[in-house]
């Protein structure tokens, strides 16, 4: 990583050091940027983070320091979120599309293990369970009964999912909707993960596959939620296309 704005930093917790990159000490070469919308500074630590000179440059993290002065931007970012939330209706689709990328390297003379997500992904069951039992003591077990045996092929597939894919969990039915799944178990507002040597600490950021991701804002989690991001999309809440 380049950290040209000299915003990697450590912190001392308990006699336990975590690296961060911090946006105070980029500002004594980008300038004020106080004033920044949060949305926008989460975005700054992910690009002061990510930069490597190649596919974050100091230009990408300049733009959004500059935004103060334009309030807009063409210029495109390489946001990285730190995981991705799906729903079974297309997050199932992902998931062949991975198995089918991993059948293509074997034939290639790959390794078809050097195939997996590249952020945690999280896909929650909810969109297709269906109400076949109501207003008794044994609906709800009922109700979970019957989805697995009406949709066993499925989930036999995303349990094979689950164990081949390095960064991929599955949360099965009867567990909640994926939003209140996403803010009651799956949120941690920091995460912390240990890179080449060193234990980084860095805000929880997630893109969903569903338009009501953004309800994670609530607990301070920059979340952008959509069925389908396309290309130059303009992320929800940001002047930046991702």
């Amino acid at each position: 990583m380049t950290n040209s704005f000299n915003a990697k930093q450590t912190l001392n917790v308990s006699g336990k050091e975590y690296t961060y990159y911090s946006l105070p000490e980029a500002a004594q070469t980008l300038g004020n940027i106080s004033r920044l919308p949060f949305s926008l500074k989460v975005l700054l630590e992910n690009l002061l983070r990510y930069e490597d000179g190649r596919t974050v440059t100091a230009e990408h993290v300049q733009a959004i320091a500059q935004w103060l002065d334009t309030q807009s931007s063409e210029q495109e970012i390489a946001y990285r979120p730190a995981r991705v939330l799906m729903q079974d209706f297309t997050g199932v689709p992902a998931v062949v599309d991975l198995a089918a990328m991993r059948d293509a390297m074997v034939n290639l003379g790959g390794d078809p293990e050097k195939i997996n997500p590249l952020s945690p992904v999280d896909l929650v069951i909810d969109h297709s369970v269906m109400v076949d039992s109501f207003g008794s003591d044994s609906a709800f077990g009922d109700n979970v009964k019957r989805e697995f045996e009406r949709n066993n092929e499925r989930y036999e597939f995303l349990s094979w999912g689950q164990k081949a894919f390095d960064n991929f969990r599955v949360v099965p039915p009867g567990t909640g909707i994926c939003h209140q799944v996403n803010l009651e178990y799956l949120a941690q507002t920091v995460w912390t993960k240990a890179e080449k040597g060193e234990t980084v600490a860095y805000p929880d950021t997630l893109v969903g596959t569903d338009s009501h991701t953004t309800m994670i804002n609530g607990l301070a989690v920059l979340g952008w939620g959509s069925v389908a991001l396309r290309p130059k999309q303009r992320c929800w809440g940001s002047p930046f296309p991702c």
